[in-house]
């Protein structure tokens, strides 16, 4: 009997990430040589873990990525990059946020905290569950908070936007290019033919989930998997599911390398990478079984 080596994905709860790992789950798509099963934790908690290299795949924040290059490989498919959107900075209406404001993040290694604590270098930052930060922010526990996730899509008329992330990025770049919010991570321990064929899997299983995206959403409303109405998921998915989710293109890792670039000059990473050079040598199978 063939041993089937077993992958255990880890992804957040958001309406994105559950979507692009469904066909999975469903049975859409599979491999001969590998299974999958998938735990869904908040986003800090999915960097914490990558830290300590607890799954095989795990989605990360892009910002972490730098952090654990020694141990995992750069996936180039179940991406989410914003094209002039993305996180943002809320407050309560009419509110002037001093110098040293105090924010809630949603991690030490986001990408918004990145750029926020780059923005926003006197803020006093605490990191809360991103579902606790719109009512941290309205009780007055914090006077500013980043909105990720679906939060970006509606929250409490008493709040307002006091900047979008976007528009840090756009500063900080220097140049019109998406910005890199989360993608997958792969462990280095791996075999090489395994590594590819795991890529392999989830990248036809983000194809297979944007091609059927009506379906799909409706299966995952059915089963109470999405914490957001269907228009609301309807809009979420084009933003942060959609062609340019299912494999990196080089103007998404021009984007990459620039967030790693702005990470290292602010001192954040000990070193500048390239993310290409860590990406998988997919080619490596067309070479070895020719």
């Amino acid at each position: 009997m063939k041993n089937i080596k077993h992958i255990d994905v880890a992804h957040s709860p958001d309406a994105d990430d559950i979507f692009m790992y469904m066909a999975i789950k469903f049975g859409w798509v599979g491999s001969k040589n590998l299974s999958f099963t998938n735990t869904a934790l908040d986003i800090q908690t999915l960097n914490e873990e990558a830290l300590k290299s607890t799954y095989t795949a795990t989605a990360i924040s892009f910002a972490l990525y730098p952090l654990i290059s020694d141990d995992y490989a750069l996936l180039r498919c179940a991406v989410s990059f914003g094209e002039g959107y993305g996180p943002k900075l809320i407050k309560k209406r009419g509110v002037n946020l001093k110098r040293n404001f105090k924010v809630a993040l949603s991690g030490a290694h986001t990408t918004n905290a990145l750029l926020f604590r780059a923005a926003y270098p006197e803020a006093r930052i605490v990191y809360k569950n991103f579902l606790e930060i719109e009512n941290a922010v309205l009780s007055g526990e914090v006077d500013a908070g980043v909105l990720i996730h679906e939060s970006i899509l509606g929250f409490s008329s008493e709040l307002e936007v006091e900047r979008e992330i976007w528009d840090v990025w756009c500063e900080l770049a220097g140049e019109n290019l998406p910005l890199p919010l989360g993608g997958m991570a792969l462990r280095r321990s791996l075999p090489l033919t395994d590594a590819i064929e795991c890529e392999r899997v989830l990248t036809k299983a983000v194809a297979i989930a944007t091609a059927h995206k009506p379906f799909l959403s409706h299966m995952l409303m059915e089963r109470n998997l999405i914490r957001i109405d269907k228009e609301k998921l309807k809009i979420y998915l084009n933003l942060y599911a959609n062609k340019d989710s299912i494999s990196m293109n080089e103007t998404q890792l021009k984007a990459l390398n620039r967030l790693f670039e702005i990470g290292y000059d602010q001192g954040f990473y000990p070193q500048p990478i390239d993310a290409h050079d860590y990406l998988i040598p997919t080619e490596y199978n067309d070479a070895r079984f020719s």
